[in-house]
C-alpha cells in the first residue's frame, strides 16, 4: 500500500474529484499541503491578497460552469475566520465551496495556542459541514465525505480543518483506486410532475419562476423546452437571470421590489398560478405576501425539502433536483401536446410580451455629472450576449439589473442573499480563471470596489484580464435611500478634498491613481459620449495587458432607484419612465 503524508492525501483526492484550480495564502500552519501542492502538481493555485478575497474567487470559480468546484486555503486563525464571509455566501446561494484550514497541531488546540481557533464551531452554521480531523487516517474519508455533501441535495459549502501535525502524519492511502461517493439528489416522481401540470392547464394565466436551483442543475435547456411546450411565460429571479434569454419571447421580465422590471411585475400581478422551480420565494423577490399570492395557486419544486412551506405554504410542493423535475415536465408537456390537450397560451403570453414592449424605464440622459442609467444603456451597446456580468450589492448592482441584459446561463453572477460588499472584485477574478476567454465585466459602486480592492493586484500579478466597471457617486446610495424613510442622510456620504487629486472636486478617493498603483489600468468618464469610447478601449486594453481595466464613471450625487419598500404592486419610479423610444434605446423590445 502506499505510504503519504495526510496532506499529500488531500491533494491527491483533490485532483481525483476534478478539482484543477485553488485560491488562498499560506501560512505556517497549513504549509504542509501547501508543500503537497506544489510537490503534486495538477493543481493551479492563485494567490490571494486577502483570505475573505480567496473564499470570494472560490464562489465566483465554482458559479461559471457546472461542476466547478472552487477551493479556498488558509490557516485556522485569521484566515479562517476571514473567508466566514465567503462561506455564508456561498450556504445562502447553494454554491458548494472547499474552505482547507492550517490548525495548530492537536496537543495545543485547547491551549490558546498562536493563532488556535475553533474554526469548525464557528463555520458549522454556514456550512453543510465543518470538521476538525483529529486523526490522520480519517482525512481520505473527511474529504469524500465532504464532495459529497457539497454535490448532494441543496449544494452548499464545506471547511475541512487539518492540524499541523495531522497534515504531516504519513498514512496508508492509494489514490490510483479513490473514487468519488455518489451524489444525491431527490428526484419527482411521474404521479407528482403530472398533478402540477394538471394544476397547470387549469389555470387561465399561468407563470414558471426559475429560480437558481435551475441554474446550479444546468437545466436551463429543459425549462426553455417546458415553457416553448405549454406557451408559459417565464419570470427569472435574480439568481435564475439567464436561464431564459432575456430576448425570447416567453421571458417576461423579473419580479420583486428591487431588482426587477416594469412589465414583470405587471405580468406577474396578471397572473393565476405560479410554478417556482428552484427558487426560495426571496423576500425582495416576493415583497409582501399578502399581494405576491393574492387569487394565485402555487406549486413549488425544490431541491431541499425543509424550502417548501419555508415561507408560505404552496398549494402543492415537490421535493426535487430541478433537472430531474424538469426532464419529467418536458415528457409529460410532449405526450399532452401529441393528444392535443394543452390549453392554447398564445394571447396570455402575447400580452406579457406588450407588456414588455410598453412598460420602460427610461436609461436616455445627457446630463453630467452622469445618471448612472446612461452608464447601463452603453454597457447594453458595449457589451455582447456572451458577457459575464458579475455583481453583488448596492444602487448599482439594482440598477444593472433593472436596465442590462442577459442571455445565458451563468451569465449573471450575483451574490444573491448575502450581498457582502466588497464580494465583486475577487469574484470577477474567480470567474476569468474558470474561462480565461470569456468577457467578464464586473459592476461596483464606490465603496464596493473599496472594500477588496487590493486583489486587483492579484489580477496585475496572474494576468488575470476583465472590465470593471465602477460608478462613482460617493455615497453609500442604497443606504441613503433607505434612509430616506427615517428622515436622515446619516453617515452615508463618502466625499472630501483629496488633497493629491484636487481635480476630483468632492468625489475624494481617486481611484485611476489606487488602480494603476496596483498594476491594472484604469479610465476616468464624466461625459455621456465617453462612455462607449471607454468601455471599448477598456477591452482593448484588457486583452493587451491581461491585467485588470477599471472604468469609472463620475456620477451624480444623489440617484434615487426605482424600488418599492412594501410590495410589487407598488414601486416607486422616481424618474419619468420612457414615453419615446429613444428614451430607452438599447431595451429588448422598441417602445410601443
Amino acid at each position: 500500500m502506499p505510504r503519504m503524508t495526510a496532506a499529500r492525501a488531500a491533494v491527491e483526492i483533490l485532483k481525483r474529484e476534478g478539482v484543477t484550480n485553488a485560491f488562498g495564502v499560506p501560512g505556517a500552519a497549513i504549509n504542509p499541503f501547501y508543500a503537497a501542492l506544489k510537490a503534486s502538481g495538477g493543481i493551479q493555485h492563485t494567490l490571494a491578497r486577502h483570505v475573505e478575497g480567496a473564499s470570494h474567487m472560490a464562489e465566483g470559480y465554482t458559479r461559471t460552469h457546472p461542476g466547478n468546484i472552487g477551493v479556498c486555503v488558509g490557516t485556522s486563525g485569521p484566515a479562517g475566520t476571514d473567508m466566514i464571509t465567503g462561506l455564508y455566501s456561498a450556504t445562502g446561494d447553494s454554491i458548494p465551496i472547499l474552505c482547507i484550514t492550517g490548525q495548530a497541531p492537536t496537543a495545543v488546540i485547547h491551549k490558546e495556542d498562536f493563532q488556535a481557533v475553533d474554526i469548525a464551531s464557528i463555520a458549522r452554521p454556514v456550512t453543510k459541514a465543518a470538521t476538525t480531523v483529529l486523526e490522520a487516517a480519517q482525512v481520505p474519508g473527511v474529504l469524500q465525505q465532504a464532495f459529497h455533501l457539497m454535490r448532494s441535495g441543496r449544494p452548499g459549502p464545506v471547511l475541512v480543518d487539518l492540524p499541523l501535525d495531522v497534515q504531516l502524519t504519513e498514512i496508508e492511502f492509494d489514490p490510483e483506486t479513490y473514487e468519488p461517493l455518489p451524489v444525491y439528489r431527490p428526484a419527482a416522481s411521474r404521479a407528482q410532475i403530472e398533478k402540477a401540470v394538471r394544476l397547470l392547464n387549469a389555470s387561465e394565466r399561468p407563470l414558471i419562476v426559475a429560480g437558481g436551483g435551475i441554474i446550479n442543475a444546468d437545466a436551463a435547456e429543459l425549462l426553455v423546452e417546458f415553457a416553448e411546450l405549454t406557451g408559459t411565460p417565464v419570470i427569472p429571479t435574480l439568481m435564475g437571470w439567464g436561464a431564459i434569454a432575456d430576448d425570447h419571447e416567453l421571458n417576461a421580465g423579473m419580479v420583486g421590489l428591487q431588482t426587477s422590471h416594469r412589465y414583470g411585475n405587471a405580468t406577474f400581478l396578471e397572473s393565476d398560478f405560479v410554478l417556482g422551480i428552484g427558487n426560495r420565494w426571496a423576500n425582495r423577490h416576493t415583497g409582501k405576501l399578502d399581494v405576491y399570492r393574492q387569487r394565485r395557486t402555487f406549486v413549488h419544486v425544490d431541491i431541499e425539502p425543509t424550502q417548501i412551506g419555508k415561507i408560505f405554504p404552496p398549494d402543492y410542493g415537490i421535493a426535487s433536483d430541478a433537472k430531474v423535475a424538469l426532464e419529467l415536465f418536458v415528457e409529460i408537456a410532449k405526450e399532452l401536446k401529441d393528444a392535443g390537450e394543452l390549453p392554447d397560451r398564445a394571447a396570455w403570453a402575447a400580452s406579457a410580451q406588450q407588456r414588455k414592449a410598453t412598460l420602460h424605464r427610461r436609461t436616455h440622459f445627457d446630463n453630467v455629472p452622469l445618471k448612472p442609467q446612461r452608464v447601463y444603456e452603453e454597457m447594453n451597446r458595449a457589451f455582447g450576449p456572451e458577457t459575464r456580468y458579475v455583481t453583488t450589492i448596492g444602487l448599482s448592482q439594482i440598477a444593472g439589473a433593472q436596465m442590462l441584459h442577459v442571455y445565458r446561463p451563468r451569465h449573471w453572477i450575483n451574490c444573491g442573499q448575502a450581498g457582502p460588499l466588497g464580494w465583486t472584485v475577487p469574484a470577477a477574478l474567480g470567474v476569468a480563471v474558470a474561462d480565461p476567454e470569456a468577457s467578464v465585466v464586473a459592476l461596483s459602486g464606490d465603496y464596493d470596489f473599496q472594500f477588496m480592492l487590493e486583489e486587483l493586484a492579484v489580477g496585475a500579478q496572474h494576468r488575470i484580464p476583465y472590465v470593471h466597471v465602477l460608478v462613482n457617486n460617493s455615497y453609500l446610495g442604497l443606504i441613503r435611500q433607505a434612509q430616506r424613510n427615517f428622515d436622515i442622510d446619516f453617515q452615508v456620504n463618502l466625499e472630501f478634498e483629496n488633497i493629491n487629486s484636487p481635480e476630483l472636486g468632492v468625489y475624494g478617493v481617486d481611484h485611476v491613481k489606487v488602480v494603476e498603483g496596483l498594476g491594472c489600468k484604469a479610465i476616468r468618464v464624466t461625459e455621456p459620449d465617453q462612455l462607449l469610447p471607454a468601455f471599448e478601449e477598456a477591452k482593448k486594453l484588457a486583452a493587451e495587458f491581461r491585467v485588470p481595466v477599471v472604468v469609472e464613471a463620475i456620477l451624480e450625487r444623489v440617484t434615487n432607484i426605482s424600488m418599492s419598500g412594501s410590495d410589487i404592486a407598488s414601486v416607486n419610479e422616481f424618474e419619468d419612465i420612457a414615453t419615446e423610444p429613444w428614451h430607452a434605446p438599447t431595451e429588448i423590445l422598441p417602445l410601443t
